[in-house]
C-alpha cells in the first residue's frame, strides 16, 4: 500500500513540474518575440521614419456617437414604451386648449380650441394653436375628441381640419354647435363628426380607450375624459364645476370617478381656472332667483347680455320671461347661432311662440319684451356696445330699459365693459352688473371642488392644466394638501413633452408651439414683424418720400413730394414738411457728389438721417419710406 501512494506522489510531482516548464518555456518565447519585435520595429524606425504609425498595432478608434446611437436603440427595444402627453396650447394662458396623448405609433388629440387677440395684436381676429406637430405626424392621429362646446375648446377646429382631415367625437349638443362651424368654413361633407353620449366609451386604434364621463359645466353635454392606454389611466376633466342642482338635472358622475379612482388612476389632468379662489362655486340655479327677483314687478323693457355659449343662463332667461309673460328677441350672430342650435336638440326646453324676431319688437311694449344679445365683454362691434353707442339698426336704448350684464369682465376686458356701462347709463338706462347683485356664476371649480376630484380619483401623478401660470401653482398646492407627493405634480408648458408610466415621468424633448394669428382671411400670415410695423404706424405715423431719378444721369427730376399719415397735420405744419424736403434734397445732392447710383443706399441713406432729423425736431420716430420712380 504504501508503494503505491508514493508511486502516486511521485506522479503528480513529475505532472506539476511539467506543467511550469511548459509556463516557463512559453513566457521566455514570448519575451523573445517581444524582443524581436522590438528589434524590428527599431530597424523601421532607422529606415523610414515617416513610418512611426504603420509599425504600431493597427488601433481602431471607436465612434462614440454610433456606439451611443445603437445602445439607445437596443435599450428602446427592451424597454417598455410610455404614454406621451403633448400640450399644444392651454397652458399659462387662458384658452387655446389642445393636448395630444401619444403612444408608438399611435395619437389622439383633446380639444382644438382658440383664444382672443390681445391688446398689441392689432388688427387680429383670432389665435389659434400651432399644429406643426400634428401635420407631421398626421399618418398616426386616430381622432379629435372634444370635451365641451366652448370656443376656447372648438373655436379652431375648421382651421384644424384644412390642414389635417381627422374624425371628431363630440357629444350631442357639442357636435351640432361644431357643425354650424363647419359649414360656415364649407367643411362638413369632408368631416367624419361623430355622435357620443355620456357614459359612452370609444376605442381609437389598438392602444387608446376613451370614455365620456358626464360632467358639469356652464354648457350642457360636457364631458371627462379616461383615456385608457397600456401603461395606465388618465383621466382629463376638462372644463368642469360641482354643480349639485344643475339646471338640466344631470348631476355629474361622481360614482363613476370614483370607481376609476379605485381601479387606479395613473394621472389626473384638471381644469385650474379657479384654482385660487377658495370654497365653492355657487350652483347656476341660483341665477335664476336673482333674474326672477329683477323681473318682478318691472314695467321696464329688459335687455340681458351674456356669453352666447351660456345655454344654462339662456334657459334661466327663458323661464323667467314666460313666468313674467314677456317675448324674447336675440340680438348677435353668434347668439342667434346657438339659441336655434340647442333648440332643435331640445336643450333650451320654452313655449313655441316665446321667441319673436328682432323687428318685431316695436309691435309689443316695453313691459312686454326681453332682449337677449351678445357683449357682455364690452367687445367693439358686438350688439351691447353698438346699442350704448347708439349705433344698432335695430334696438335704440332707451331711459326705460333696464339692462343686465350677466356676466364677470375677463381679465383684460374691464375697461371695456365699464365703457359700456357708462355710455348705457348716460343714456339714462338702469344697469345692473355683477358688482350690484349675483347675476353671474362661474362654470368653473373653486378649491373645495377640485379637493372632491382629487379626493375620488386619487391619482398617482397630478397635472394641473387650464390656466395661467399662478393658476396652475395654486391648484398644485391644493393638490399637494391632498396627500399628493411634491415629486408627483407636474407643471406642463406648451410643447414640452411627457413620458409617462407606472414607474417614472419625465419631460423629454420640444415639440413646435405657439401661436397663429387670424386676420381676415388670412391665417398665419401675420406675424411678430408685422405686428410690430402696425404698432410702430399706430404710435408714431407715416411718412412717404416720393421721388423721380433719371435712371441714366441719376438726377433728382421731380420730388422730393412728403405724404404723411398719422405724424402731423400737414395744412398746420408746412414748416415742418419743407424742412423735411429740404434735408432730403441735401442728402440726394451729397449722394451724387460721391458717385452713388445705388437706389437702395441712396434709400438707406436717406432714412437714417431724416428720422435723426425729425426725432432731433419733435422727439417722434414716424416710419419713413422712400420711394424712388425712374425714368
Amino acid at each position: 500500500m504504501k508503494e503505491d501512494l508514493d508511486k502516486k506522489e511521485e506522479k503528480k510531482e513529475t505532472k506539476s513540474n511539467a506543467r511550469r516548464n511548459t509556463n516557463k518555456n512559453t513566457t521566455r518565447t514570448r519575451k523573445t518575440n517581444s524582443k524581436q519585435n522590438e528589434e524590428v520595429s527599431i530597424i523601421k524606425k532607422d529606415n523610414n521614419e515617416e513610418n512611426k504609425k504603420t509599425t504600431k498595432r493597427p488601433y481602431r478608434r471607436r465612434n462614440t456617437k454610433t456606439n451611443n446611437r445603437n445602445n439607445e436603440k437596443e435599450n428602446a427595444i427592451f424597454r417598455n414604451p410610455k404614454l406621451k402627453i403633448i400640450p399644444l396650447g392651454g397652458l399659462h394662458e387662458i384658452g387655446k386648449n389642445i393636448t395630444a396623448f401619444e403612444y408608438e405609433n399611435e395619437i389622439i388629440v383633446v380639444d382644438c380650441g382658440l383664444s382672443f387677440p390681445e391688446d398689441d395684436m392689432l388688427g387680429v381676429d383670432l389665435v389659434i394653436p400651432d399644429i406643426t406637430y400634428l401635420e407631421r405626424n398626421v399618418d398616426k392621429i386616430k381622432g379629435l375628441i372634444i370635451t365641451h362646446g366652448h370656443e376656447d375648446h372648438i373655436g379652431a377646429v375648421p382651421y384644424l381640419l384644412k390642414k389635417i382631415n381627422i374624425p371628431i367625437f363630440a357629444t350631442r349638443l357639442t357636435a351640432g354647435l361644431i357643425r354650424n362651424k363647419l359649414e360656415e368654413h364649407k367643411l362638413l361633407r369632408s368631416t367624419k363628426l361623430k355622435e357620443v353620449i355620456q357614459g359612452q366609451t370609444i376605442k381609437l386604434g389598438k392602444k387608446f380607450e376613451i370614455e365620456f364621463i358626464r360632467s358639469s359645466h356652464s354648457i350642457p353635454d360636457s364631458v371627462m375624459l379616461a383615456i385608457t392606454t397600456p401603461v395606465g389611466t388618465v383621466l382629463h376633466t376638462g372644463d368642469f364645476k360641482v354643480d349639485y342642482t344643475p339646471i338640466d338635472g344631470k348631476l355629474m358622475d361622481f360614482g363613476r370617478i370614483a370607481e376609476l379612482g379605485n381601479k387606479g388612476i395613473l394621472a389626473l389632468m384638471s381644469d385650474s381656472t379657479n384654482a385660487e379662489r377658495k370654497g365653492f362655486t355657487m350652483s347656476e340655479s341660483s341665477v335664476g332667483e336673482v333674474f326672477d327677483k329683477l323681473f318682478l314687478h318691472c314695467t321696464k323693457r329688459i335687455v340681458v347680455a351674456t356669453f352666447a355659449s351660456n345655454v344654462h343662463r339662456v334657459q334661466q332667461i327663458v323661464n323667467s320671461a314666460v313666468k313674467y309673460g314677456r317675448k324674447i328677441a336675440v340680438c348677435g350672430r353668434s347668439m342667434i347661432n346657438m339659441i336655434q342650435t340647442a333648440r332643435e336638440l331640445g336643450y333650451i326646453e320654452c313655449p313655441e311662440n316665446i321667441f319673436i324676431d328682432i323687428d318685431m319688437i316695436k309691435n309689443y311694449t316695453d313691459e312686454q319684451l326681453v332682449i337677449i344679445t351678445t357683449g357682455s365683454q364690452g367687445e367693439t362691434m358686438s350688439a351691447l356696445t353698438r346699442m350704448a353707442a347708439g349705433d344698432h339698426r335695430k334696438v335704440t336704448i332707451t331711459p326705460n330699459d333696464l339692462v343686465i350684464i350677466s356676466a364677470t369682465p375677463i381679465p383684460g376686458n374691464e375697461k371695456l365693459v365699464s365703457k359700456v356701462i357708462d355710455d348705457l347709463m348716460q343714456i339714462g338706462a338702469e344697469v345692473v352688473y355683477s358688482a350690484l347683485e349675483d347675476i353671474h356664476v362661474s362654470g368653473h371649480a373653486c378649491q373645495e371642488e377640485q379637493k372632491l376630484i382629487l379626493a375620488l380619483s386619487k391619482p398617482k401623478y397630478f397635472i394641473p392644466v387650464h390656466g395661467e401660470y399662478r393658476q396652475l401653482i395654486a391648484h398644485s398646492e391644493t393638490a399637494q394638501s391632498m396627500g399628493i407627493d411634491k415629486d408627483n405634480v407636474i407643471m406642463l408648458s406648451n410643447g414640452r413633452v411627457l413620458e409617462i408610466d407606472e414607474n417614472s415621468a419625465e419631460f423629454t424633448y420640444t415639440v413646435p408651439n405657439g401661436r397663429v394669428l387670424v386676420d381676415g382671411l388670412g391665417v398665419g400670415d401675420v406675424g411678430n414683424i408685422v405686428l410690430r410695423d402696425r404698432q410702430h404706424l399706430s404710435q408714431d405715423g407715416l411718412i412717404v418720400i416720393v421721388l423721380t431719378m433719371d435712371s441714366s444721369s441719376g438726377e433728382v427730376v421731380a420730388g422730393p413730394d412728403v405724404i404723411s399719415r398719422g405724424f402731423v397735420y400737414v395744412r398746420e405744419s408746412e414748416n415742418i414738411m419743407d424742412d423735411v424736403k429740404s434735408v432730403v434734397r441735401n442728402e440726394i445732392r451729397k449722394c451724387e457728389e460721391r458717385g452713388i447710383r445705388d437706389w437702395s443706399t441712396i434709400k438707406s441713406t436717406v432714412r437714417e438721417n431724416l428720422r435723426d432729423y425729425i426725432f432731433s425736431k419733435t422727439k417722434r420716430n414716424p416710419m419713413i419710406i422712400p420711394i424712388i420712380m425712374e425714368i
